[in-house]
């Protein structure tokens, strides 16, 4: 199981994050969010990213010529979309996508996969308060389809004190955390990381029950 700590706004960030075992950081190229970076800014936070580290570009319904000045700047990893992108739109980068999915009573997860299989994943984040992802809040993970957890990278309210009981009931490839482990938004914590990445491991390394 992988680890992603997004949100990421400075270096010394990446680098704790990356140093406590996290395998992969992620910026948010979104200037609604208050975790949003510049591409300079971003570039600078990717220089800590080495060996078999990842470096993840967050986006929300961007432009084409958006995504593609970001990568001509950074050197991105993977993309992660997080709006109302299509297949189709995800895929022409010719980088590994990351689809999000809003967690509501009427998602269809089944129908979701079906149409994004190209994606190297999908993120399940909650919904709050008509906010998608960072909103610190979690969503029910029984919803979450046992046969497509391979496919899963969990996210949305996760910190240290729940995040091991949400990788044991959900199982998922990866899991992403932001708020969960900030002192305030865009600052992360070096020991709520360190506790949650201790947690989040141990959790996955017990036997299935």
């Amino acid at each position: 199981m992988r680890i992603k700590i997004c949100g990421i706004t400075r270096r010394e960030d990446a680098e704790q994050a990356l140093l406590l075992g996290a395998d992969a950081v992620g910026c948010v190229f979104f200037s609604g969010s208050p975790r949003s970076v510049s591409l300079s800014e971003a570039r600078n936070i990717c220089s800590s990213v080495s060996g078999f580290g990842m470096f993840v570009g967050l986006f929300v319904n961007p432009t084409k010529v958006q995504v593609e000045e970001a990568l001509a700047a950074v050197p991105i990893h993977c993309l992660q979309f997080h709006g109302s992108e299509t297949p189709e739109f995800c895929a022409q980068f010719n980088r590994p996508y990351i689809k999000a999915v809003p967690m509501t009573k009427d998602t269809d997860l089944t129908a979701v996969d079906a149409r994004y299989r190209d994606a190297t994943a999908l993120l399940l984040d909650s919904v709050h308060n008509g906010q998608f992802g960072g909103s610190g809040e979690a969503f029910d993970w029984a919803a979450v389809d046992p046969t497509l957890r391979h496919r899963v990278v969990l996210a949305g309210g996760l910190t240290p004190a729940n995040v091991a009981h949400a990788v044991r009931q959900v199982r998922p490839i990866a899991i992403d955390v932001s708020s969960g482990v900030e002192s305030r938004k865009g600052i992360k914590d070096s020991e709520k990381m360190r506790a949650f990445i201790l947690n989040a491991r141990q959790a996955a390394e017990e036997p299935e029950s």
